[in-house]
């Protein structure tokens, strides 16, 4: 039985037509629901990876996950690419560069959720949900379905859209940018659109259709950052609304995901290093759901469907098929599939000699110059810690001259499994206009190669980060990347755990430091199981409650634990004064401390001493991270320019051209 288990979770595809019609017909627990299928197993060629990069985006994951979308090609057999298809693509990556080269910059946005269905495009307008032929979506001819502003809230944005399979309604998750807090409304699409309902707290929610064509929409309920109730709603002249299911364990959380082709709702209940997914027939959405495998320790998957098969992406087993890249030169790189999941999500423009041995991802646009190095070589751009090779992102002009008397700004993360955040931000931008040098260290502990990237840099593997972080600036620095005295270090959330360690291990390295909303007192909150993360949290930092080598692990990294008198780079801080995810006592406590620590060292060192800043920026609201705030990006700017001693006269001026002040 274990053995047909095993095969069960390895096997990437199985034949289910109508598994939920079959189901009604025998009780099966999760041992014979494997036995059932056993013998319909199709163990053909198959991807299994470690890497689960792409899954969905869970805002309850950790302290603050980046955003990010998948698509159902990434879980389905990929065909080998000849040269015409190669060719093809790097065509398509032409257009797009041109098109980049000679789009105006004061026309780039961000763009706001926005879903196709049908005929239509659904998106926000304004403070307004409305939907647009099609064909005319890039016009201003389309219809109002809901005015933001009936909601009362302050500067409310729209967060997540679904739309029903017939069209009779859309549903939107709407937020506002200073509070987590959301809002599910429930739109009837007609002639006159209206409210029909609206629910709080909900995290996830999708549509499905039962057999009486009437739509049922499935959401997950939110409280304290905890997600552990799914309910489903009906509307019209049948209206109700039922729990559905509750999560006892409260260290796993749930989330709602539809199969790409609609036929599935899948309830996943997972933690840190374990899933349980249950199915829902989208044709039969009232009958009771169907276990997949339940939570085994270390174990985690996510289900895709396509014509009547289940596609599993699990950790289970090592990866079995390769995909092989040529570069421009036409030699070969051979990566295995977590690799490629990396390179999916990047730019896919393979073209750089210096590098034609490995694989390289390369956007040129204008005067600017993109290289995500992945496969690492003695000649490429790299660091080396204990054998291992991190791999490093550098963004600067190439037009550029001494780079050794350019300003660095070097950003890091490193938990959660979660890649490091580099998506298009305007202050980045004129950063490198400015002749900034942009680093991005993908330390362990990320997500960028695969799951064992994770577990190095995880509970009694943390340090790994660091010495990763550590590594990667003094090769940068060796490699004549600018220089300490013109380095800064920037992150965000659980990214200031080894930015907060750096500081007290080689404060040297530096001149300045930002973080914001930064996980700085690891011991003192994984210890407080009255916060809403720390029992969900335990897998990735550990439990110090109860586990003496986790607590004294904790205790020789932890930056707050860590401050010591002795001279650190200038530190601006922003936090968020009802952040629930990292509590702003924490951070105060951090900086007091620190400025106390400061304070001794300027007494110790006597007069002349030029003691660092210490700047604590609080910031009104409830939200963890406000990416668009102008006064956060404009403080920090400032910031790092009177501290590395910058002009920063023509900086700002840049930054009017994205930002509206």
């Amino acid at each position: 039985m274990q053995q047909k288990s095993k095969l069960f979770l390895q096997a990437l595809k199985y034949s289910i037509p109508r598994l939920g019609k079959c189901m009604q017909k025998q009780h099966l627990n999760h041992y014979n629901f494997a036995d059932h299928y056993y013998n319909r197993i199709k163990l053909k060629k198959c991807h299994l990876t470690k890497c689960l990069q792409d899954k969905p985006t869970i805002s309850e994951l950790a302290r603050n996950i980046p955003s990010r979308s998948f698509s159902c090609k990434d879980f389905l057999p990929i065909k080998q690419e000849n040269k015409d298809s190669l060719s093809e693509n790097m065509d398509a990556f032409e257009k797009v560069r041109t098109k980049l080269e000679t789009q105006p910059q004061e026309e780039y946005e961000i763009i706001n959720a926005e879903v196709k269905h049908g005929g239509f495009v659904y998106y926000q307008e304004g403070c307004c949900l409305v939907r647009s032929k099609d064909e005319e979506a890039d016009n201003d001819n389309y219809e109002v379905l809901f005015n933001l502003e009936e909601l009362k809230l302050d500067q409310p944005f729209i967060d997540c859209i679904r739309v029903a399979p017939d069209e009779k309604y859309v549903a939107a998750k709407i937020r506002t940018e200073d509070s987590e807090a959301s809002t599910c409304i429930v739109v009837k699409l007609s002639d006159q659109p209206v409210m029909e309902a609206s629910f709080p707290n909900v995290s996830s929610f999708e549509w499905v259709k039962d057999e009486e064509e009437e739509d049922v929409l499935f959401y997950t309920f939110q409280r304290n950052l905890r997600c552990h109730d799914v309910y489903r709603a009906t509307f019209g002249d049948n209206k109700r609304n039922e729990r559905f299911y509750t999560e006892k364990d409260p260290s796993y959380f749930v989330f709602l995901y539809l199969t790409k082709d609609s036929r599935f709702l899948t309830i996943n209940i997972m933690n840190k290093t374990t899933s349980e997914v249950w199915l829902i027939d989208g044709l039969s959405p009232w009958d009771p759901p169907v276990l997949i495998q339940k939570r085994i320790h270390g174990v985690l998957y996510y289900i895709e469907h396509r014509d009547d098969e289940l596609y599993i992406l699990t950790n289970v087993g090592e990866p079995t098929e390769f995909k092989l890249m040529r570069t421009a030169a036409d030699t070969p790189a051979i990566m295995n599939w977590d690799l490629f999941f990396t390179m999916k999500r990047n730019t896919k423009v393979v073209d750089l000699d210096m590098f034609k041995d490995h694989c390289v991802l390369f956007l040129k646009h204008s005067n600017l110059l993109y290289v995500n190095v992945i496969g690492l070589a003695d000649d490429s751009v790299r660091s080396l810690k204990d054998g291992k090779s991190v791999p490093m992102t550098i963004f600067h002009k190439t037009d550029s001259e001494d780079l050794q008397k350019k300003p660095l700004l070097v950003h890091v993360y490193g938990a959660y499994g979660m890649d490091l955040k580099m998506n298009f931000r305007p202050e980045r931008r004129v950063l490198v206009d400015d002749g900034w040098i942009l680093a991005y260290c993908h330390v362990r502990g990320g997500g960028e190669l695969g799951l064992q990237w994770h577990a190095d840099g995880r509970l009694t593997k943390k340090l790994n980060g660091l010495a990763d972080l550590e590594a990667c600036i003094k090769t940068l620095h060796g490699q004549g990347f600018s220089q300490p005295s013109l380095t800064a270090l920037t992150a965000f959330s659980a990214g200031g755990v080894l930015v907060g360690a750096l500081c007290n291990s080689n404060p040297e390295l530096l001149r300045a430091v930002t973080l914001e909303a930064p996980f700085l007192d690891v011991l003192n909150t994984m210890m407080d199981t009255t916060l809403p993360l720390t029992l969900e949290e335990l897998e990735e930092w550990g439990n110090p409650s109860s586990d003496e080598k986790h607590k004294n692990y904790i205790k020789r990294y932890c930056p707050y634990q860590n401050i010591k008198p002795q001279h650190y780079p200038s530190i601006h801080i922003t936090a968020y004064e009802n952040d629930e995810r990292v509590p702003l006592k924490g951070i105060v406590n951090y900086t007091d401390k620190l400025k106390e620590a400061i304070m001794e060292h300027a007494k110790d060192t006597g007069e002349g001493y030029q003691a660092p800043n210490v700047v604590l920026d609080i910031q009104p609201g409830g939200n963890h991270v406000i990416e668009d705030s102008h006064k956060k990006i404009t403080a920090q700017i400032k910031f790092l320019y009177e501290e590395l001693g910058l002009d920063s006269t023509s900086v700002f001026e840049n930054l009017k051209k994205y930002l509206k002040f």
